[in-house]
C-alpha cells in the first residue's frame, strides 16, 4: 500500500502508515467480527468452550449447562452456521465439536486467556 497523508499531522505519519500497511483485509475483518458476534451470547460462549474440549450430543450439553434441549439446539445451529462447530452423526445421535480451524483455535485460546482458565486438553 502506498504512503497515505492523513488530514491532521500529529507527527506520527510513519507509524500511521505502518499501522495502515498491517490492517487486515475486509474479508478477514468480517470473518473475525462474525465469529465474535456469534460468541457474544454467554450461552453460546459456554457451549463453544465446552465443545473445544470434547465432542457431545445435545442432551448432554443441555444437562451440563442446565438448559433445555431445544434451547441448546438453537445455539448449536447458530454456532454451526457460523462455521465454529462441526457435527458427526452416529445412528440417530448427532455429536458436536469445535471446528478444527485456525480461527476456532485462536478464539478458544482467547476465551481461556480472558477468562483466566487453564486449557484442559
Amino acid at each position: 500500500m502506498s504512503k497515505i497523508d492523513l488530514p491532521h499531522n500529529h507527527n506520527l505519519n510513519e507509524k500511521d502508515n505502518e499501522i495502515i500497511s498491517h490492517l487486515p483485509n475486509e474479508d478477514t475483518i468480517t470473518s473475525v467480527a462474525e465469529a465474535m458476534k456469534h460468541l457474544g451470547d454467554p450461552t453460546r460462549l459456554k457451549i463453544f468452550w465446552i465443545l473445544c474440549h470434547t465432542e457431545e450430543c445435545v442432551l448432554n450439553i443441555a444437562t451440563m449447562i442446565s438448559m433445555t434441549s431445544p434451547a441448546v439446539s438453537h445455539h448449536l445451529r447458530v454456532l454451526k452456521a457460523a462455521g465454529l462447530l462441526t457435527t458427526r452423526r452416529n445412528g440417530k445421535e448427532v455429536y458436536y465439536t469445535a471446528a478444527n480451524t485456525p480461527l476456532v483455535q485462536k478464539l478458544h485460546h482467547t476465551i481461556e486467556d480472558l477468562a483466566e482458565i487453564q486449557c484442559i486438553k
